[in-house]
């Protein structure tokens, strides 16, 4: 049995963290023997899953006393190393690969986002052996912005899969005011005030909607004070603190995801798996999953008057706004679901662990 150690990044509302618990949830029934380690307990919604080990060291990034955290970790390790390090994000990677050059074993991360100005690829080849992008967008800007041959840059589009309970809620049911909603981490780059501005807008319209925001961030604090400016409060619910976004998707009637810049878009996918219509800026990542028209639409981004004009469309034609949702569910499940993306990174790791890390 392939034996894989996972660096688990932080549990947060966003579509990295998601990748990252169906992996933990789904690897050991794929005959990966897998152990995590986090800075972080054991999260509730992986269940019990016996399979899985997971050590929990909450000074593991603590400058100090993670030296000794890491020391006494190695040595625990020594007696039985993995097969394979994966980071299932960038971010995790240094870690990663301090594991990699202490045990002689090969490392793997996972990239989900386009580079941010002035950031570099910065990593020890003869120690990390390959970098999954999660979409051909992902990848292309890292060749741009490095020096590393396109071989050694993987795509594994990323999949989900949707909670057949779920699945039977349909939307724009005509017996319930429609809700509008958004998910993913509160940063700038997300895009939300572009979707407060269309909901603004929307109800000047005189359509009677409900608005949801899902997730938390930085600029949580930013947002909700936007909303109370623009005169949403009254039509604006925020849910923060959001793991698993399948049941807040659920909810809504019309996904938006209003990005400025985006590596896939995970949680719209998830958000297409329940046969929810989804509005998308076209940006990044997205080109490969909303085909305008029929998988979904697709406005520019950082401009609220054409984002709400496509939300009064499908406000006015819930027929079309049905159709587009089963196109997006239909689409998800030929290509974005979760089996795909699992075997296919199996399939790399058993590639990477017959690899040899010189000392």
């Amino acid at each position: 049995m392939l034996s894989v150690l996972l660096v688990a990044p932080r549990l947060e509302a966003r579509g990295s963290s998601s990748y990252a618990m169906r992996l933990f949830r789904q690897l050991p029934a794929r005959g990966i023997d897998l152990h995590v380690v986090s800075s972080e307990p054991r999260p509730p919604a992986l269940g019990p899953a016996p399979d899985l080990r997971w050590t929990c060291f909450p000074q593991l990034h603590n400058p100090l006393l993670g030296r000794l955290v890491l020391a006494l970790f190695l040595r625990e390790l020594r007696r039985n190393p993995p097969d394979l390090i994966h980071a299932p994000t960038r971010r995790m990677l240094p870690l990663a690969t301090i594991l990699g050059r202490a045990l002689r074993v090969p490392v793997i991360a996972t990239a989900h986002h386009h580079l941010a100005p002035g950031d570099r690829v910065r990593l020890d080849r003869r120690v990390v052996q390959r970098l999954v992008a999660v979409s051909e967008s992902i990848k292309t800007d890292l060749l741009r912005h490095s020096r590393l041959p396109d071989p050694f840059i993987e795509v594994i589009v990323g999949g989900v899969e949707a909670d057949p309970a779920l699945e039977a809620v349909l939307p724009f049911d005509p017996g319930h005011t429609p809700v509008i909603g958004t998910a993913g981490p509160l940063e700038a780059v997300k895009g939300i005030p572009y979707f407060l501005g269309a909901a603004q807008r929307v109800l000047a319209a005189g359509r009677s909607v409900e608005f949801l925001v899902a997730g938390s961030g930085p600029e949580e604090a930013n947002l909700r004070r936007l909303s109370r400016e623009l005169g949403l409060s009254a039509h604006v619910t925020f849910v923060p603190y959001v793991l698993d976004f399948l049941g807040t998707l659920a909810a809504m009637d019309l996904f938006v995801l209003p990005s400025l810049q985006q590596g896939l878009g995970t949680v719209m996918l998830e958000a297409m798996s329940l046969a929810r219509p989804v509005i998308a800026s076209g940006v990044g990542g997205v080109y490969s999953i909303v085909r305008d028209g029929e998988t979904g639409l697709v406005v520019p981004p950082s401009q609220s008057e054409p984002l709400a004009a496509r939300m009064l469309d499908l406000l006015t034609d819930p027929d079309r706004a049905r159709r587009l949702g089963q196109n997006a569910r239909t689409l998800v499940r030929e290509q974005f679901n979760a089996d795909r993306m699992l075997d296919e990174t199996v399939g790399l790791y058993h590639e990477i662990a017959e690899i040899t890390v010189p000392a």
